[in-house]
């Protein structure tokens, strides 16, 4: 859409703007930014870090000059709230898909839970999910692994700044977590799983930080629409005045 053509309270998106918004539950995050763009009119508009339909919180919009500051954003640390449940897996790491592979789990302490995120924080090598967008040989690796067909992933390096257990309420582990860009929650926890030889698969996640970047000063979708529209009430109401 050319300047000319958009209303004057949508003249900022078109230029410009970093919106943050809070994502819903059940959404992807590109049907925040499908709606983002028709809440605006504008179709330069992109997102900075990926949350899975089942994770919700702080998700970083951007339009029109400022999608060339993505990857700036993307590059942030990042703070999570989540919730991991030991005793089973699930081939995905998480809840979209069925916890399978259920191993007793009322021995653990909070002792030996402790020694095991000690070990999973600071700088560490982590293998991303099979299912994932990560790319081989130019293809998304989930798209092979739903036909059951696994691919070799390379171990990243990625760093977790801070990993606390705030609450143990077996089989549930209430984490905050604070990690660079790049780390994979869903695989933290399979990894917990691992060290404590019982399993485990991320139950909920919700971001609540991006850098400076709060989840406490984002909008939900809905609110955004909202306050759009309560813009372009204001200016037509100065325009009536003026009349």
């Amino acid at each position: 859409m050319k300047q000319k053509d958009v209303p004057a309270y949508l003249t900022p998106y078109l230029t410009g703007k970093v919106i943050l918004l809070d994502k819903p539950m059940g959404w992807t995050s590109f049907d925040v930014v499908r709606k983002v763009r028709n809440f605006t009119r504008v179709r330069k508009v992109g997102h900075a870090g990926t949350l899975d339909p089942l994770a919700t919180g702080l998700l970083i919009v951007c339009t029109g000059k400022f999608t060339k500051e993505i990857n700036l954003y993307m590059g942030m640390e990042k703070e999570y709230e989540a919730t991991f449940t030991v005793g089973a897996t699930t081939p995905t790491y998480d809840l979209e898909s069925e916890p399978t592979d259920h191993t007793p789990f009322e021995h653990l302490s909070s002792a030996t839970i402790q020694s095991a995120v000690d070990q999973l924080t600071g700088a560490i090598w982590q293998v991303p999910p099979q299912h994932s967008a990560i790319k081989k040989d130019g293809k998304p690796v989930y798209l092979s692994a739903r036909k059951g067909i696994e691919v070799k992933l390379e171990p990243r390096p990625v760093t977790i700044y801070s990993f606390e257990i705030t609450k143990i309420d077996l089989p549930i582990l209430h984490c905050k977590i604070v990690c660079s860009t790049g780390t994979y929650i869903r695989s933290l926890a399979h990894d917990l799983g691992q060290l404590l030889q019982t399993g485990a698969y991320m139950s909920s996640l919700r971001r609540t930080r991006i850098g400076e970047f709060r989840v406490t000063d984002a909008l939900l979708p809905d609110q955004l629409q909202q306050q759009i529209a309560a813009s372009a009430g204001t200016l037509e109401g100065k325009s009536d005045t003026q009349l």
